[in-house]
């Protein structure tokens, strides 16, 4: 099975425990992520692991799929709405219980792939490990937003090296996204990891005098996964290169989302 598959599984794994724990009264109440519950964030998780089997079963298993989601979309209705109208009938316990099924089945699917195959999408079509990494960075970082929302301790794992990977690799696409020139080169990332390891990026004779990111890794991803503004963070950031991507860091796709003001997040 592919690394990232297996660390999928294992963030599902993990999160369905701590949903899990979670009072009647919470799956009710609004985080500070567009005002979704801690049921629309699990139903988002399951609507697009639903969505992602398709692909594994190639462009033919996939269009009609990709045809009936582009049309809803175009319906103008909010993500939130088209969620709740196909999984609204389900009770929290519900929702957890298939959430979890499907998500292993996709885990074992996309961990059988070849790393080097290609799976459809909505946009140009993904290889089999960046697919599979984005699908672990989307879990994790909803997930954050329900970490927040009731205050629970959450324990990062050197799983995160996938995202601070794609968050790394994403920094040229963050300004392209926005229509931008990217300022320089990256700047050089040095992050110190759950385990204590220290994970390193960039080449120092590249990146400008004095451009540098250094902190921990969960901050890190914190960050360009928009979990965060990298103001509410411990992150060092030095120079213009690397203020100027902080700023507006997105790794994930889709049209470019700001960051939440200076301690939206940490609200609660």
């Amino acid at each position: 099975m592919l690394t990232i598959a297996a660390d999928f599984r294992d963030e599902v794994e993990e999160l369905h425990a701590f949903f899990a724990s979670l009072d009647a009264a919470d799956w009710e109440r609004e985080t500070r992520f567009q005002d979704w519950t801690p049921w629309d964030v699990v139903a988002h998780l399951h609507f697009f692991d639903r969505v992602s089997l398709h692909c594994t079963d190639g462009e033919a298993g996939f269009a009609p799929k990709r045809r009936e989601l582009v049309s809803m979309m175009g319906s103008r209705k909010p993500l939130k709405q088209i969620q709740r109208e196909a999984l609204g009938h389900l009770s929290a316990e519900a929702l957890l219980a298939s959430w979890k099924a499907t998500a292993f089945e996709l885990a074992e699917k996309l961990g059988a792939l070849d790393p080097k195959a290609r799976l459809p999408w909505f946009g140009p079509d993904m290889g089999a490990t960046m697919f599979t990494t984005a699908r672990f960075m989307e879990t994790w970082a909803h997930a954050q937003a329900v970490y927040d929302l009731v205050g629970g301790e959450r324990r990062p794992t050197d799983r995160i090296r996938s995202i601070v990977e794609i968050g790394y690799r994403t920094f040229g696409w963050t300004f392209s996204n926005r229509k931008l020139e990217p300022p320089g080169p990256p700047p050089v990332l040095r992050l110190v990891a759950p385990s204590g390891a220290v994970w390193e990026y960039g080449d120092p004779e590249e990146a400008g005098a004095g451009e540098r990111i250094e902190g921990t890794a969960l901050d890190f991803c914190l960050t360009v996964t928009q979990a965060r503004n990298v103001q509410d963070t411990d992150l060092d950031v030095r120079g213009e290169v690397a203020s100027a991507w902080m700023a507006i860091a997105q790794c994930f796709a889709g049209a470019p989302t700001d960051p939440p003001a200076p301690g939206y997040r940490l609200s609660g």
